[in-house]
């Protein structure tokens, strides 16, 4: 039997999960849909051919029979309400990030969790089901590098609108990097401190762009995150770790070389919805299987609330200039 989904926001990532599951993935079926514009969830319904009903908000789906599982894909303000409401009601949720918009909603939410008894949320953090984040955890976890001890990791966008704030380059940007580094090395980061290069002539007058971010783990690892939101060029990522003997790098996406015109080249992607597209797939392949199978696994609400932290943290120090310190509770025996 499908496992029956219910997706609460229906914009850019909302139409690409309902796309994903009703298309693309194995074992589930959308039978629910809400959105803050009706009319927009209406025409989503009629344009997949899902045959599903329209609610008039996410707590009426949440709360509707035949809606075994929720996807929480709306407006980033409101994912701590419909998770908590979800988790009242006994059902898996997989809410794309952020798990919320405060470490505290977010703190919330693992307390929330933890009550019920059962691990009920995955956040939407696609990077850990990425091939070559793979590949690079499975060198560092061989021991064939020895230790890690420095990575260098950039995080590129050929451009931003004008809606984009410095301060989202932690909370839009970085925040991949703060989750998967952590996964990565299996470190917690205990400082951070943000330095503002020369700026672009590129970034719009209110944005402070490139910077760079600079934390140190809890077992002294030292990282330096550029970010770059107007580099024209590209969507670029790059991760590199320095271990006591070797040097290991994420690997780049697969394109054909060229040989034309008197040059050897590459093509970089523009778009980041490409880079992660089969990362997509399997995240969110891996939280139906999962479900179906009777447990929720992959990035924990415990991994929102440690990223939510850190960026906080982040924040502070881009306004300070100083190194500030990340301070994060014990891990809870129930997310072990």
């Amino acid at each position: 039997m499908s496992l029956k989904l219910g997706v609460i926001g229906t914009g850019a990532i909302g139409q690409d999960h309902i796309r994903r599951c009703s298309q693309t993935l194995l074992g589930s079926q959308v039978v629910a849909v809400t959105d803050i514009n009706l009319a927009s969830a209406a025409k989503v319904v009629s344009d997949y051919k899902l045959g599903a009903e329209v609610y008039p908000d996410g707590h009426a789906l949440i709360k509707a029979a035949d809606v075994e599982a929720l996807l929480v894909t709306s407006w980033g303000p409101s994912h701590e309400e419909f998770v908590l409401a979800a988790i009242a009601a006994g059902k898996p949720v997989f809410c794309e990030k952020p798990l919320a918009v405060t470490a505290a909603g977010c703190r919330r939410i693992v307390e929330a969790e933890i009550a019920h008894g059962k691990r009920l949320v995955q956040v939407g953090f696609m990077r850990p089901y990425d091939a070559g984040y793979q590949a690079l955890k499975a060198v560092i976890d061989s021991g064939q590098i020895g230790e890690p001890l420095m990575l260098h990791c950039a995080h590129r966008n050929p451009r931003v609108g004008e809606n984009y704030k410095t301060d989202m380059a932690i909370t839009d940007t970085l925040i991949h990097e703060l989750d998967v580094l952590r996964w990565l090395l299996a470190d917690d980061y205990v400082s951070v401190q943000v330095v503002f290069p020369r700026k672009t002539s590129k970034a719009l007058a209110h944005l402070r762009d490139p910077q760079v971010v600079l934390l140190e783990t809890a077992r002294g690892t030292r990282i330096d995150v550029e970010v770059f939101v107007n580099c024209q060029y590209g969507y670029d990522i790059q991760c590199e770790v320095v271990g006591e003997s070797g040097i290991a790098r994420l690997p780049e996406p697969s394109q054909v070389q060229l040989r034309s015109e008197a040059k050897l080249s590459n093509a970089i992607l523009m778009d980041w919805k490409e880079r992660f597209i089969a990362a997509y797939d399997v995240e969110l392949q891996a939280f139906i299987d999962g479900v179906r199978a009777g447990r929720v696994g992959g990035p924990s609400a415990w991994d929102g609330f440690a990223a939510a932290v850190a960026a906080d943290a982040c924040i502070q120090a881009q306004n300070s200039g100083q190194i500030v310190k990340i301070e994060l509770p014990e891990r809870p025996g129930f997310y072990a």
